[in-house]
């Protein structure tokens, strides 16, 4: 799989007047957090458009709140209802799919990409398209549509910000070195709730005890990826696109305290990490301010104070899906699309309660095994063809399950 970075060098000089922020995902987790960095600092922004799926309530006080210009929801339906909730507002509103991709690629200083899942890979795309800046924290848009994705980006001269933790983590300790010092980029985990966990009790585990991750707080297939390290997976092949590095000079460290995000080592020896308590208002910080830094209220990292950090080896017996998703990135094409359609199915009938913990990685497993074999898993020219290879191994797998 070929790879060229997509982190290029942000146009450092910045006018006196706001940045112009168009926020996709306005409503989620990274969304909520976003808009309480903009509260800390309002005069530094201006927010033209707040974008959201099914939540009118939270979208409308979200609209309100940051003085955005428009509102977009994706559910159509949901057009009247997001209407009355910002009646006697001057606030624009629109709704649907298409609403989404307008609304990203409108003139801005940057794209806040934070929607969740598949759903935000043509929104985000359209973004890229339009040469805005994006902050990305929608991993599917590269794990999904990393080749074409990618393509369209040096087409248009996007530039892209990474904002997961762990990828703006290794964005801040790169500082611009030659990617060919770069001897392995390592990503940390935290292990979650089953670190310690046998075998057999991480396959009796119950949803419920799955979504009880120890150090963060996320939406429900985030943790329940993050519980059996697939989430961890999915970001190397996220890594592998942002950054140009091949599968060989990636890493994966378990680290429980969560206080380590990502780490650098150079060829002379040198390996520069980044830390910060986990909050993802340190990353959405360093985003929303680059190349300048803004303040936050995250709580302040003391080391004396934490004592002492601790490093594992990931454990591929018991947690299988990280191997899944590391041979979907070795092998490259169109295997990361299956791989990410495949285990976004199993995650959804694991929290239904139809399947076992350890049967999201046996299934993707099978699923890409026989994308392989029967040739489906083609590399995407476009991002319409990897959302269909993407449709393809859904349906697959709910065969597959039925």
């Amino acid at each position: 799989m070929r790879a060229t970075s997509a982190i290029s060098q942000f146009d450092a000089a910045q006018s006196a007047r706001p940045r112009r922020l168009v926020i996709l995902g306005a409503t989620g987790s990274v969304g909520r957090t976003t808009r309480s960095v903009i509260l800390n600092a309002p005069e530094k922004f201006d927010v033209e458009v707040v974008a959201g799926g099914q939540d009118v309530e939270a979208l409308a006080q979200t609209a309100i709140a940051l003085r955005a210009r428009r509102a977009v929801i994706a559910d159509a339906a949901a057009y009247q209802a997001l209407r009355a909730a910002l009646a006697g507002t001057s606030i624009i509103v629109s709704a649907g799919a298409e609403a989404m991709c307008e609304a990203a690629a409108l003139p801005s200083d940057m794209v806040i990409g934070a929607i969740v899942g598949t759903a935000g890979v043509r929104p985000t795309h359209a973004a890229v398209a339009a040469g805005r800046t994006v902050a990305l924290a929608n991993k599917e848009c590269l794990v999904c549509a990393g080749g074409p994705f990618m393509r369209t980006v040096q087409r248009s001269g996007s530039q892209l910000l990474p904002m997961d933790s762990e990828h703006n983590a290794i964005f801040q300790a790169l500082g611009g070195a030659d990617p060919a010092t770069i001897e392995k980029m390592i990503l940390t985990a935290s292990g979650g709730p089953f670190r310690t966990w046998s075998n057999e009790a991480i396959a009796n585990a119950t949803p419920e005890q799955a979504l009880a991750h120890p150090n963060w707080q996320m939406g429900p297939k985030v943790t329940i990826d993050s519980a059996g390290l697939m989430n961890k997976g999915l970001e190397l092949i996220e890594a592998h696109f942002l950054f140009g590095i091949g599968a060989d000079r990636l890493d994966v460290l378990v680290h429980p305290q969560s206080i380590v995000h990502g780490l650098v080592s150079f060829a002379d020896g040198a390996i520069i990490a980044g830390l910060a308590h986990p909050d993802m208002a340190v990353p959405i910080a360093h985003c929303l301010g680059y190349p300048e830094r803004l303040s936050t209220r995250a709580r302040r990292l003391d080391l004396a104070d934490i004592g002492s950090l601790t490093f594992e080896r990931p454990d591929y017996g018991r947690f299988p899906a990280l191997g899944v998703a590391l041979d979907a990135l070795r092998h490259g094409e169109g295997l990361p699309t299956v791989l990410n359609a495949a285990n976004e199915v199993a995650v959804d009938l694991f929290l239904q309660r139809r399947i076992g913990f350890q049967e999201i990685a046996r299934i993707v497993g099978k699923i890409c095994e026989q994308a392989v074999a029967d040739g489906s898993a083609r590399e995407a020219q476009s991002i319409d063809e990897a959302l269909a290879v993407d449709h393809v191994s859904r349906e697959r797998c709910r065969t597959l399950l039925a």
